[in-house]
């Protein structure tokens, strides 16, 4: 039996999917199921290759004005190994300035989750606009956004192919030397946002010892490194509780998923 029910949006009758009992709605999702676990197994093995990616060396200086005043590309790490840096547009002629930065933008940094995840990972974030500091200060503390927010004083939007358009730009260093390893725009800057996607699109990952990444990568037991965001410097290394709570709960998570699958005859 079908549902024909009204959106809000337009009052327009919407065809809605069939209604069905418990039993059948069960069995519709655990078809479903099947396809969903084959896009978390292609989207894994996706971000293996990522980490496979040659790196880029940056040759040329940049340089942007950060609150403290002139920092260069390597101060943006703020001492970790990988980088991202995203183009966000906030600056004369965009729409909504000076008050606010572009919509798509600004989605998309209310969606930023905590940094000091990506911290615990020896990955920092950052946002980089051509606004004067001052500007990106008041619309930071208007909008209570916490990332890290330079203003590009040269070609590094141009050279990395986000002077028109926003985009997410990924290195790592070895030193003082810089390596570009990846970028991800349009439709692909939809995504980002948890600790994950930000992970999953850098060189090292996840750095979880179920990852195919290439030998010698960093990687520690999954779940492990896991903490509440206050509380990572002041715990370097994992919590015995959190030990014994995070393998009970792969424990039951394996078991399940084996059940599930004895039940599919996998």
């Amino acid at each position: 039996m079908t549902t024909a029910v009204k959106t809000q949006t337009t009052g327009s009758a919407m065809k809605a999917p069939p209604t069905v009992s418990q039993q059948e709605w069960e069995a519709a999702w655990r078809q479903l199921l099947v396809k969903e676990k084959e896009f978390t197994r292609s989207r894994d093995a996706l971000a293996a290759e990522r980490r496979r990616m040659p790196w880029m060396p940056v040759e040329k200086t940049y340089m942007f004005e950060g609150p403290q005043g002139k920092v260069s590309l390597l101060d943006l790490f703020e001492g970790r190994k990988q980088l991202i840096v995203y183009r966000a547009f906030y600056e004369p002629g965009v729409f909504g300035w000076p008050e606010h930065a572009c919509r798509g933008c600004s989605l998309g940094a209310d969606q930023v989750g905590h940094l000091a995840h990506l911290n615990a990972r020896d990955t920092t974030l950052a946002y980089a606009s051509r606004a004067p500091q001052a500007d990106i200060a008041r619309l930071k503390k208007r909008m209570e956004w916490e990332m890290p927010w330079y203003t590009l004083t040269d070609s590094f939007d141009k050279d990395f192919g986000v002077d028109e358009w926003h985009g997410h730009n990924v290195f790592i260093r070895d030193g003082e030397k810089i390596f570009r390893t990846y970028y991800i725009n349009n439709r692909g800057d939809e995504a980002m946002g948890t600790v994950w996607s930000y992970l999953d699109i850098t060189p090292l990952g996840r750095q979880e010892v179920w990852e195919d990444s290439p030998e010698g990568y960093p990687q520690t037991p999954t779940y492990k490194w896991w903490n509440w965001h206050d509380s990572y410097e002041a715990e370097a290394a994992p919590n015995e509780k959190w030990v014994q709570v995070s393998d009970a709960g792969e424990k039951a998570f394996r078991k399940a998923s084996a059940e599930m699958k004895q039940e599919q005859g996998e």
